[in-house]
């Protein structure tokens, strides 16, 4: 990777990096027409760190790709950071004040510790199960010859996935009210129009469910009714509860032996129908397409799934190397979010710069990702880098990192290894278009723009 001589230089004292002397608010809307292209453009312009002042609508920020910066700031000490409120409102306003993400100190600790289990070991396989179940069911669907956008069965998949082991719900009234709701509400934002809506407080008044913000307004609130009587519904019944995450959290204590408040309980169930199911719906379309648009990618997936005997258990398919590598090339080349974000409450020297209370430092997943120096031919779709070498937590970081890394990460590397396989293992699909597919914008995250058309051949 170049950089430019402003960011190669020592910079002087009280020195910020450099940045664009533009208003901040042309580059917000630059990113959210288009998000990677001008990140590619400002890091050509100013180098490996670029810096943004403060704005109506966001503090101070800077933005870097250096491994070393990246180090810096994962493993400092998690007291000088805080969860910024003006850099996170669109976040607030989507998951909930106690979603974990947007919490601080002894409260993001706790609650962490909490979470962590229902997400490790043993109840992995049981999600297995479940996740291989499902994928079976949607794809058994499908006709030889029929057209397809690879997407929306993805986003099928993963949603039913999180019903279930999520909530512990299969079929039924509240099944398809739940369902029919989160649909239409990740809907509301899958433009980068209708994302402005999130980062623009000035255009968040409700008016009434035809527009775009009154009708997101109305279905978060059927959302948290629907998630609010579940709650209230397994209480009064004991015997409702399950092994689902949510029958967890409410039997789950802190160690003073407190509960969960349902507030709790309802942003945190927000935050993972949101961070576990759209993320992981883009993911498996993008590999998906990567399997199909390269041949001989296809080919060693393939091969690699045939040398497995009858009676492999899931874990032994989530070991497999090659499917491992695809896993990580995706979400390498295509990450679903752009930075992990920590906000200053004491000044921080980051690559020479002093930097001040208050500063956002973002370092940015894509342009990571995307070093030359790390990844030689960043542009590729190459698997075998993964098998060749063992990247650093400061050089591939798709889901965070520090003490802040995503929670179910471990989830979500399962369920794309098993629904890869299983639809992989059982029917044969075809690319109707291998021209390059550009990223689209769907609120905070990012997608195969067309959700990658694809034709269903014969069935193995």
């Amino acid at each position: 990777m170049t950089t430019t001589a402003s960011s190669s230089a020592e910079p002087k004292k009280n020195q910020l990096p450099p940045g664009s002397k533009s208003p901040p608010i042309f580059g917000m809307v630059q990113a959210l027409l288009d998000q990677f292209g001008t990140l590619e453009r400002y890091q050509r312009k100013y180098g490996e760190i670029f810096y943004a002042p403060k704005s109506s609508l966001l503090p101070p920020y800077v933005i870097f790709s250096n491994p070393q910066a990246i180090e810096q700031v994962f493993t400092a000490n998690p007291d000088l950071f805080e969860v910024g409120k003006q850099s996170t409102l669109p976040v607030r306003v989507l998951l909930g004040e106690k979603s974990l993400v947007l919490l601080d100190g002894i409260e993001h600790k706790r609650q962490r510790k909490l979470l962590m289990p229902p997400f490790h070991g043993e109840r992995m396989k049981s999600y297995g199960q479940a996740m291989v179940d499902i994928t079976k069911e949607v794809i058994s669907q499908w006709q030889v010859g029929q057209t397809i956008c690879i997407r929306d069965y993805t986003q099928e998949i993963s949603l039913r996935v999180i019903l279930q082991t999520i909530f512990g719900l299969e079929g039924g009234q509240r099944y398809d009210r739940l369902k029919r709701t989160i649909v239409g509400l990740l809907d509301t934002f899958n433009s980068p129009l209708n994302s402005f809506f999130l980062f623009f407080p000035w255009l968040q008044k409700d008016v009434g469910a035809l527009t775009p913000w009154g009708k997101f307004l109305q279905q978060k609130r059927q959302i948290n009714e629907i998630l609010q009587a579940e709650c209230d519904r397994r209480r009064n019944n004991p015997d409702a509860l399950g092994e689902d995450i949510l029958s967890l959290l409410l039997e789950a204590r802190y160690e003073d032996g407190q509960p969960l408040s349902d507030e709790e309980i309802r942003d945190e169930l927000m935050t993972m129908l949101f961070a576990g199911h759209e993320t992981t719906a883009s993911s498996l379309a993008w590999s998906f397409y990567w399997l199909h648009r390269l041949p001989e990618v296809g080919h060693k997936f393939q091969a690699e799934l045939d040398s497995l005997p009858q009676d492999a258990e899931f874990t032994d398919l989530a070991q497999l190397p090659y499917l491992s590598a695809v896993v990580a090339e995706t979400l390498r080349l295509n990450p679903v979010v752009v930075f992990v974000g920590r906000q200053l409450k004491q000044p921080f020297e980051l690559m020479g710069y002093q930097l001040e209370p208050g500063t956002s430092l973002l370092p940015s997943i894509y342009l990571t990702h995307q070093r030359e120096d790390i990844y030689p031919e960043p542009k590729k779709f190459k698997p075998e880098r993964f098998i060749e070498r063992q990247f650093s937590p400061y050089e591939y970081l798709p889901f965070g990192g520090g003490n802040r890394r995503c929670l179910g990460y471990a989830f979500a590397l399962f369920e794309m290894k098993l629904v890869l396989a299983t639809i992989m293992s059982q029917v044969e699909l075809e690319l109707l278009d291998d021209r390059p597919i550009k990223f689209a914008r769907r609120g905070f995250t990012f997608t195969p723009s067309g959700g990658v058309k694809m034709k269903v051949g014969s069935r193995k």
